[in-house]
């Protein structure tokens, strides 16, 4: 048995705009394929390069799709019996960029999809994202790092654009 510490960079951001209106510009940007039909396709696929197409139709103007979403307020909120606080989770991912990272950091699987996480606080929406190249950086390997950081570089650029 193992344990390794990872130290984990947070890029985070705090915007003024309505929680709804940051939720709406992330799902906007991204695909958002019905999940079991996209898996069921990529399953069928006969070639890396027809599972290449699949992938390519559920990607968003950014490279990107909704993996899954996870409405971690409405939890909190059956607690508090208001309508705050609002959260979401969202998995966000590319399964080509993750094939590469996994190539050469088996471990990098554990890790993407990514998790962005938009919450909304006292002082504003917050948007959250844990870097690639934080969690890949003790694995050594500079040719998963080169993938994680143009990912961090996709994600980090979303995550401004649905901000502002």
């Amino acid at each position: 048995m193992t344990i390794a510490k990872v130290e984990v960079e947070r890029f985070s951001l705090t915007c003024s705009k309505p929680f709804d209106a940051v939720v709406a510009a992330l799902k906007s940007a991204v695909g958002q394929p019905d999940i079991v039909e996209f898996f069921k396709a990529t399953g069928a696929a006969n070639s890396f390069s027809d599972l290449e197409r699949v992938v390519q139709s559920g990607l968003g103007r950014t490279g990107l799709m909704l993996f899954a979403e996870f409405d971690l307020g409405a939890i909190l909120r059956r607690e508090t019996g208001t309508e705050t606080p609002k959260s979401m989770r969202f998995l966000v991912g590319n399964p080509l960029i993750m094939k590469e990272m996994v190539k050469h950091v088996p471990d990098a699987g554990s890790y993407a999809p990514v998790t962005i996480l938009v919450d909304e606080r006292p002082d504003g929406v917050h948007v959250s994202y844990d870097k690639m190249e934080s969690c890949l950086l003790p694995y050594g390997s500079l040719e998963a790092l080169a993938v994680a950081r143009d990912l961090d570089a996709k994600i980090t650029t979303l995550l401004r654009e649905c901000a502002n």
